[in-house]
């Protein structure tokens, strides 16, 4: 079978790939990061009065249209408590900021711009009418869908939210993402290794990564090289009402590599594997009808270079989040060798010149296997299938592993 190139590989597993439809109602105070499944309306007006925007005078601007009107102030009218009466001719209410402007009054004079005098104040600026007043309505009216649906709800619109009354959401679901892991040589974190055994580490990053992406993950643990168990693992994935079934090891087709032909055995309709892409090849695409299967290798930076390129993207589709801009172009720092047919992704740090670019700077050492290198990666850089050499200084394509780390 011919290696698929990246993007194609991408493409395909995306194509087929449709948003979780079903929603849930949360406390807003839950809803961070939620996408709205419906239109959110807001349960009252803002502001639900004619409201002052300054501390000052409440008036009728046909009583001040000059400088050196005189009126009497008749009360006060502060946040939480109005003046119940209403201004006349001549007349004034001291009036602080957010406070209801009183019956009778069209403007607010500044505090600044008035003069104590017995009894009343003194006007030293002409008024203009409706200055600072916010008109009852002026942020939004009952009713009105000021969150349509697919928003996602951030800061700030949890606030206008919260502003509208709304103490809950409907937002939709989050996929569900099944992980399991495979492998008789695996312990998990915390065990004692014997002379063939090895920790199991993939899973907490690719559950990190997954959750981070929109995701609520469900994981199986550790499954030994047993067609019987594997089943029962995709079993109870399937039961779980799995959007994808992450699985990690055992892709390949060799004497242990069980899980592709279990899979198979279970009803997946395997799409494609085998990807040119360096690490990462054996990556494997399948399918239970709506459920998608993601066979990840079992190597740590295999895995976590896939999750990046292929199950961070398929989740965000799924969850309806806009998807992450890693890919970015920074100068190569030192030489970059030919390249052959498959995509590579190497490791490498970022700094500045001394012209102020960034730099990508890549490891000495690529094994797959080493998780420690990919720790203290900044990024990725990508060189294409068949890139010619790339002499220092040149534009360097490079994937972020942290998207916010160039500001």
């Amino acid at each position: 079978m011919n290696l698929l190139p990246v993007t194609e590989a991408l493409s395909r597993l995306l194509s087929r790939a449709r948003p979780v439809a079903v929603s849930e109602r949360l406390p807003l105070a839950e809803a961070e990061g939620r996408v709205l499944a419906v239109d959110l309306k807001a349960g009252i007006t803002q502001p639900p009065f004619n409201a002052s925007a300054m501390d000052g005078y409440a008036l009728r601007r046909d009583d001040a249209p000059e400088p050196g009107a005189v009126l009497k102030v008749i009360g006060t009218s502060s946040a939480g408590h109005a003046f119940e009466g209403s201004v006349g001719k001549g007349e004034t209410v001291r009036i602080f900021t957010g406070a209801p402007v009183p019956s009778g009054a069209d403007s607010v004079l500044l505090q600044e711009d008035a003069e104590k005098i017995e009894g009343g104040i003194r006007t030293n600026f002409p008024v203009r009418k409706g200055q600072h007043v916010r008109p009852r309505g002026q942020d939004f009216a009952e009713g009105e869908a000021v969150l349509p649906a697919g928003t996602v709800l951030d800061f700030s619109r949890l606030t206008v939210a919260a502003g509208m009354n709304r103490p809950d959401v409907e937002v939709l679901k989050r996929p569900l993402i099944v992980i399991l892991a495979t492998g008789d040589e695996l312990l998990p974190p915390g065990s004692t290794p014997g002379p063939s055994q090895i920790i199991a580490s993939n899973t907490f990053g690719i559950a990190a990564l997954a959750r981070k992406a929109g995701a609520d993950v469900l994981d199986l643990g550790i499954v030994p090289d047993d067609k019987a168990r594997i089943t029962a693992a995709i079993d109870t994935a399937r039961a779980a009402k799995a959007d994808v079934v992450v699985t990690l090891g055992g892709a390949s087709v060799g004497d242990h590599d069980l899980v592709q032909a279990t899979l198979i055995e279970a009803g997946m309709q395997l799409d494609f594997w085998r990807i040119a892409m360096r690490p990462g090849k054996p990556l494997m695409v399948g399918s239970f009808g709506e459920t998608h299967v993601l066979g990840l290798p079992g190597n740590p930076v295999s895995s976590l270079v896939c999750s990046l390129l292929f199950l961070e993207p398929l989740i965000r589709k799924l969850a309806s989040l806009p998807p992450v801009q890693r890919e970015t172009t920074v100068e190569a720092a030192t030489p970059l060798r030919a390249n052959d047919h498959r995509q590579d992704y190497i490791r490498a740090k970022l700094s500045k010149s001394a012209a102020g670019n960034w730099l990508a700077d890549p490891f000495g050492k690529q094994d797959s296997s080493m998780m420690k290198v990919f720790a203290q990666a900044d990024c990725l850089i990508i060189r294409p299938p068949h890139a010619p050499e790339l002499p220092p200084g040149a534009p360097c394509p490079v994937m972020l592993l942290r998207p916010d780390l160039l500001g």
